[in-house]
């Protein structure tokens, strides 16, 4: 079936809002998730893979620091999805970044990476040029790399599949740079070791936006299904609104 973006952000809205996500951080998720997949990155098959673990996270400790200076820090995500944590990490490399050039941040046990991107566009959008690496698989690992620039609009974003053996240190690791004097623009090397790699440029990204603009989203019957199911699951007031049905679709 089809769908607006209106539509669709309403019901994700609703969604993350019923799995137990704080205010602010549904607003986040749905935006994440249709960012994706307006650009052509599949927001939509990510969700359906995430979707079954959601509401597992308003059970899991919150994101905490083990270990920060002034230019870097390590954060324990405690098996979140990135749907519900990434974005502060992002915050505090871009403010790391203000005062002093610079900043890595290392966030490990975090699912659902792919979703880092809106945010990490949203850090270049602000004037801080910013990168992310990350590697996701156990039995084949795939590599992860996306970037802007500074004050630019759009990313870019590569992946590949590699020969690598997993590393447990990296488990559901990404990596965060974050710069206010540099430009950087991540793509991952043409290495002997990387095969059936993609890259997507900014225009590309740019152009599949557009196209989903003049033609709607489509998404699965049985995923639009799940979203507005959970969807439903939000306590609304006893009102003449919710008298007429708000918050049951």
């Amino acid at each position: 079936m089809q769908v607006s973006m209106n539509e669709l952000k309403a019901a994700l809205r609703r969604c993350f809002e019923a799995s137990g996500y704080f205010v602010g951080n549904y607003e986040d998720a749905a935006n994440m998730v249709l960012w994706l997949e307006k650009h052509g990155l599949n927001g939509l098959a990510e969700l359906k893979r995430a979707l079954p673990y959601i509401g597992l996270d308003f059970d899991k400790p919150l994101s905490t620091v083990v270990y920060e200076d002034s230019t870097s820090a390590i954060i324990d995500s405690n098996g979140r999805s990135a749907l519900n944590c990434i974005a502060s990490s992002i915050d505090l490399a871009h403010a790391k970044a203000l005062e002093s050039g610079i900043a890595t941040i290392t966030v490990h046990n975090c699912h659902n990476r792919m979703f880092a991107l809106k945010a990490l566009t949203d850090c270049g959008r602000r004037g801080i040029s910013v990168t992310a690496y990350w590697q996701n698989g156990s039995k084949t690992v795939k590599e992860y790399a996306a970037g802007i620039k500074a004050g630019e609009r759009y990313p870019s974003f590569s992946e590949a599949t590699t020969s690598l053996v997993t590393n447990p240190d990296e488990t559901q690791a990404l990596t965060i740079v974050c710069s206010s004097r540099v430009d950087l623009s991540a793509s991952l090397q043409s290495s002997k070791g990387n095969r059936n790699a993609r890259y997507m440029s900014p225009e590309q990204l740019a152009d599949h936006k557009e196209y989903i603009i003049d033609h709607g989203i489509n998404i699965d019957d049985a995923l639009w299904n799940d979203i507005n199911r959970i969807g439903a699951g939000i306590l609304v007031e006893n009102s003449e609104r919710s008298r007429q049905g708000a918050g049951s679709k």
